[in-house]
């Protein structure tokens, strides 16, 4: 008892628990407060609904989290989005294989990533200006594939992945968990993992190390597809259509979830842990600031702001709080 205690002092003189557990103080905040303006919010309907909302840009944001440990970033995951959903519609109409439309879409996301991974690997080009190009070929490319209209008219079973649930918990809620575990699992228990954060921490001492830099950028931006190609698959089940200019903006609220959440723009810091609390605060933001009567224009701007103060966050803490 007494040596518990005595850290949780040690803790708090040095503002640990603050850095720690920060994110969530304000997340039971925004829950409290949003609770009591308007107490619908807390109906166990809209919390689900709030779960099954962030399990999109929540699963964008695992792979980004691995990207920006790396020191990278990915401004094309939005874009990804919207190509992997219309072009899985268009294999998941009724009486075609639900499983075969997934995995093609799987196969797109990923190669998505893999060749922003590549093209970074191989040039040196900063990772701003390759997923920026992504960005923009993968939306011309979903426009182009559907002539800028929806695929709709998709089967039962394929729909099932978007509103599906297994007792009271959605499908898509427990699609964004597993991934969470994942990349958990991924970042914090192998030897990939601790090599993502040496990359991040020091590319050269990296690479003296015996670490293959090129070889781990290329997989944590193809898992990043991956993880893009998931969240689209979901999005194109739950609204029933793939549609060419989904993912608008999903990019920038994945990297605001992880960088809310703790993860590190300098690279070498970040948690999973941390990006789905992030991407909880998004969620839970976007809902309650909606039921209250916020306009969507005053929710981007409040939304900026929040990002703002997470980066300001994260400089006090690379100063050590200095």
């Amino acid at each position: 008892m007494r040596s518990r205690a005595a850290r949780l002092i040690h803790y708090s003189r040095n503002g640990e628990l603050l850095k720690r557990y920060g994110m969530v103080l304000i997340l039971l905040l925004m829950v409290v407060g949003f609770t009591v303006v308007k107490p619908v919010f807390f109906r166990s309907a809209n919390i689900i609904n709030i779960f099954r909302q962030v399990s999109v840009i929540g699963t964008i944001a695992f792979g980004v989290t691995l990207i920006i440990i790396t020191g990278g970033i990915d401004l094309s995951s939005g874009s990804v989005v919207a190509l992997v959903g219309v072009i899985t519609a268009s294999f998941a109409a009724p009486g075609q294989n639900v499983f075969i439309a997934v995995l093609i879409g799987l196969l797109i996301g990923a190669a998505c990533g893999l060749f922003n991974g590549t093209v970074l690997a191989v040039t040196g080009i900063p990772p701003f200006i390759v997923t920026l190009g992504m960005m923009t070929a993968a939306r011309g490319a979903a426009l182009l594939f559907t002539g800028g209209r929806p695929v709709s008219n998709l089967s039962e079973s394929f729909l099932t992945i978007g509103s599906g649930t297994v007792g009271i918990i959605p499908v898509p809620v427990i699609i964004f968990l597993s991934m969470g575990i994942l990349t958990h699992i991924l970042l914090r228990k192998t030897r990939f993992g601790k090599s993502i954060y040496a990359i991040g921490g020091n590319e050269q001492a990296a690479k003296v190390c015996g670490i293959n830099v090129k070889k781990a950028i290329i997989i944590v931006y193809g898992f990043a597809g991956l993880m893009s190609a998931v969240a689209g698959i979901i999005l194109t089940a739950r609204v029933s259509s793939g549609n060419p200019t989904a993912g608008l903006s999903y990019e920038l609220d994945a990297i605001a979830s992880a960088v809310i959440g703790g993860t590190s723009l300098t690279g070498g810091v970040g948690y999973i842990s941390g990006t789905i609390i992030g991407a909880l605060i998004i969620g839970v933001l976007n809902n309650g600031l909606t039921l209250v009567g916020v306009s969507p224009d005053w929710q981007q701007i409040i939304k900026a702001i929040i990002i703002v103060g997470a980066v300001v966050l994260d400089s006090y803490r690379q100063k050590g709080g200095k």
